[in-house]
């Protein structure tokens, strides 16, 4: 399989950018196969797409570290790439044990981190997936850990008089805000409650007698109407935060939470995870300053700070820095209020900004500083749309956007600095301007000169005839006219278009068509050219033969004017011979073919259609003859053998070809695709000393008449077949071998082997076993005797003679033993 760099990227790169680490599976680091099949290869275009990708800043750490880590690798995949998969399998049993050895790292870590909770948070998380390079939503999953930011707790209580709150409830004997409204049974889901009665409970209240406990419901009651979901959810997350004081462990909170608060066991969960990643809840007026400033409501923060007597250590000190940034503020909205340059004076309000983001009345201010205006507007015509362009505003601070008018009313964008109006006003003066805008702030518009859309006539189109020139067109809807010339001549129109017939054959012309407008205004004009021609006269008939490399070879006579075009139809062409029609409508149709020039004709490559011949003058063409072609391709390769006294003829059998015509010495024979499969080739006796010429040819029978493409010839020589015997001689114990080798006629053997195969398989040349004898220069008839072989049995015997054909003796001569 190619390799695929995108999903290589997508797959592999993108997630160790983000594991940090490459990973440590070298199948998937150099997208191998389970088979390591192409490794040389593959390997070659991964390390290509590291150079490419290394481009990228994202990937250039991840990059470097893969290619240091490769120099270590290099070896192993140089010996794979020469065929020793050895050390590299070693490689990957070696990265396999690494791997599992982070993953019970990385299951051991989070499995600690989440604890009795069974929960994490996303930095833990994170952290541990950076440090192991491991995909930690399985293990997860597998733990049944959840991973999760905490829930979001309050740290300062919806109303003031919390303290009442809490005496109110103890006067009561209740536990807590919601037990108060919900009932004493639970369980309780305050993180995110819907439909709290409360209407029911103040009623339930106003009917009974009235006493202390209806005193403390009435506290109750009043702090409730704010935010009660608010209110009792801050009340439950005090209380197990007075309990987290005692560090008691997390099943023991976890089951104060449940048993004692009576809380949801999910939600239970969840709030003790949230408490438990605090770093602790401070109380009073140092802690609300703190917020104040840490919310970046510094101004506010000053105010509360100038209100608190007796600061010391670490309040003094927020308080000290909390009064400083504010007089850093105030003096940058100062010196903007007194600078000249808007751009100075943005710059010093987004500086204060930075230090107090609550200052007064400096975004209101920095809002209203406009920047300069755009310069250099621009408005062109382009036929029936207007390009803005302009530079931008010599302001750099801030953000700057630009708005277009078109007198005076806004319209889309486009690109930075151009834009299209594609609509204007036609035939009337259009002004444009661009307004710079920084915030709510605009400068003043710079407009570009007047311009005036006039739109071209469209769609022109001029076609040159016999002895005529007509065009045609589409008229703008607002012009008043179109005028027509040509080479400066006015030519007469007849609604949207015209017929020139004062032009000659042969002679090209310039036809200019105008639109015209309101006060006899024309615009530039769209210029036609047009040369017409005399009728073309149509090829009647031409000829097709075969031609070289698959080629046909096209005749016919040449036309008086013009030249001719093939073209390759599926069916009959739609037109009568000798039909003139325009060119285009010619070419619309089938396929051209492309032709080269041959002193005789024109050469083609056409497949199976019809052949049409059409003469082209200008922009006239004539229909010419037609005939249907078959396309048959000769085979690429024929191969012929003798096998005694059969020849077997073997071809690569050419495509959309339904028979060949097979002619051996003189004696054609037709075969089919599927005989020639079912009988694997071509078999035709011959005797053996008669010389063999074959030829193929591919044919197909098309309305009745056999057609035949080009073919191929092989022959063979005339071969007398040598014919060898063996046969042993004398007692057991000194067994002689005979070698008798005879032919119908004498015949020179240059060299004749006898060969020695242990084992039941037969040697099929040579060199597939041990040479007991040779003999050079044989000629026949001959005799020869040797010792014969002491061997295990079985083996074989078998001759070879290079450039004879061998005939040996039956199997049972040649294998000795079962």
């Amino acid at each position: 399989m190619p390799f695929d760099e995108a999903r290589y990227v997508r797959e592999v790169l993108d997630p160790a950018r983000a594991a940090g680490a490459p990973p440590e599976d070298l199948l998937v680091r150099y997208a191998l196969g389970r088979d390591l099949a192409d490794v040389g290869d593959t390997v070659r275009a991964v390390r290509q797409c590291w150079r490419r990708q290394r481009g990228q800043l994202k990937f250039r750490r991840l990059v470097d570290r893969l290619e240091a880590d490769h120099a270590r690798l290099a070896p192993v995949f140089d010996a794979a790439a020469g065929g020793d998969l050895g050390p590299l399998r070693g490689a990957l049993a070696e990265a396999g044990a690494r791997d599992r050895a982070r993953l019970e790292e990385a299951r051991r870590r989070l499995d600690d981190a989440a604890g009795r909770l069974r929960m994490v948070t996303p930095e833990v998380a994170d952290g541990i997936a950076r440090s192991t390079g491991c995909d930690l939503e399985p293990l997860a999953r597998e733990l049944g850990i959840a991973v999760g930011a905490p829930e979001a707790l309050p740290a300062v209580s919806p109303y003031a008089a919390y303290d009442r709150v809490r005496d109110a409830l103890d006067t009561l004997g209740v536990r807590h805000l919601a037990a108060f409204v919900l009932g004493e049974a639970g369980p309780y889901r305050v993180l995110r409650p819907a439909g709290l009665p409360l209407a029911a409970v103040e009623a339930d209240w106003r009917r009974r007698t009235r006493g202390p406990w209806t005193t403390a419901a009435d506290t109750l009651l009043t702090a409730l109407r704010s935010d009660p979901a608010a209110l009792i959810r801050y009340d439950l997350v005090t209380r197990l935060r007075e309990r987290v004081r005692e560090h008691p462990y997390d099943d023991t909170l976890l089951r104060h939470a449940v048993d004692d608060l009576g809380l949801d066991a999910a939600e239970a969960r969840r709030l003790v995870f949230a408490v438990r990643q605090e770093t602790g809840v401070a109380g009073g007026p140092l802690a609300r300053l703190r917020e104040l400033a840490d919310a970046g409501e510094i101004h506010a923060a000053a105010d509360l700070a100038a209100t608190l007597t007796g600061l010391d250590g670490p309040g003094a000190e927020l308080a000290a820095e909390i009064r400083a940034r504010l007089a850093a503020a105030e003096a940058l909205r100062d010196k903007a209020l007194a600078a000249r340059d808007s751009d100075e004076a943005w710059l010093a309000l987004a500086d204060a900004l930075r230090r107090v983001p609550d200052l007064p009345g400096a975004a209101d201010l920095q809002r209203r500083l406009a920047p300069l205006p755009a310069e250099d507007v621009t408005a062109t015509a382009d036929d029936a749309s207007v390009v803005v362009t302009w530079r931008p505003s010599r302001s750099k601070a801030g953000e700057i956007s630009y708005e277009i008018l078109r007198n005076g009313v806004p319209i889309d964008g486009g690109e930075p600095f151009r834009v299209t109006d594609p609509a204007p006003p036609v035939d009337e003066p259009v002004v444009y301007g661009v307004v710079a805008r920084r915030g709510a702030a605009a400068a003043r518009v710079t407009t570009a000169p007047p311009v005036t859309v006039r739109p071209e006539v469209a769609d022109v189109h001029v076609r040159a005839g016999d002895g005529v020139v007509t065009g045609r067109w589409t008229r703008p809807p607002l012009a008043a006219g179109v005028v027509v010339t040509r080479d400066g001549t006015p030519i007469e129109i007849d609604g949207d278009g015209f017929a020139d017939r004062r032009v000659r054959n042969g002679t090209g012309y310039v036809y200019l068509v105008k639109a015209v407008y309101s006060g006899g205004v024309t615009t530039a004009g769209v210029r036609a050219r047009a040369t017409p021609h005399a009728r073309p006269v149509p090829v009647e008939t031409f000829t097709v033969e075969p031609a070289p490399d698959g080629q046909v070879l096209l005749r016919c006579a040449p036309p008086p004017a013009g030249h001719v075009e093939f073209r390759l139809l599926e069916t009959a062409p739609p037109w009568p011979y000798g039909t003139t029609v325009s060119l285009a409508e010619v070419r619309a149709t089938g396929r051209a073919l492309a032709v080269l020039p041959a002193p005789d004709g024109h050469l083609v490559r056409a497949g199976s259609g019809v052949l049409l011949a059409v003469t082209v003058a200008g922009d006239l063409a004539t229909i010419g003859g037609a005939r249907e072609h078959v396309n048959l391709t000769p085979p690429r390769s024929v191969t012929v053998e003798r096998l005694g006294r059969t020849v077997h003829v073997g071809l690569d059998w050419p495509a959309d070809v339904p028979e060949v015509e097979v002619v051996v010495n003189g004696t054609a024979t037709l075969v089919s695709a599927a005989s020639y499969r079912a009988q694997g080739g071509i078999r035709v006796d011959v005797a053996e000393d008669e010389p063999v010429t074959v030829e193929v040819v591919p044919t197909a029978l098309v309305g009745g008449v056999r057609l035949r493409g080009p073919g191929l010839s092989r022959s063979l020589e005339a071969a007398t077949p040598v014919r060898y015997d063996l046969s042993r001689t004398g007692p057991f114990w000194r067994r002689r071998l005979v070698v008798e080798v005879d032919a119908e006629r004498p015949v020179s053997v240059a060299r004749l082997a006898l060969v020695l195969r242990p084992g039941r398989v037969e040697p099929l040349s040579e060199d597939q076993g041990t040479v007991l004898a040779e003999w050079t220069e044989v000629r026949t008839p001959a005799r020869f005797e040797i010792a014969a072989p002491r061997r295990a049995k079985p083996y074989w015997l078998k001759c070879f003679a290079p450039g004879v054909e061998l005939v040996g003796p039956p199997v049972r001569r040649l294998k000795v033993g079962s």
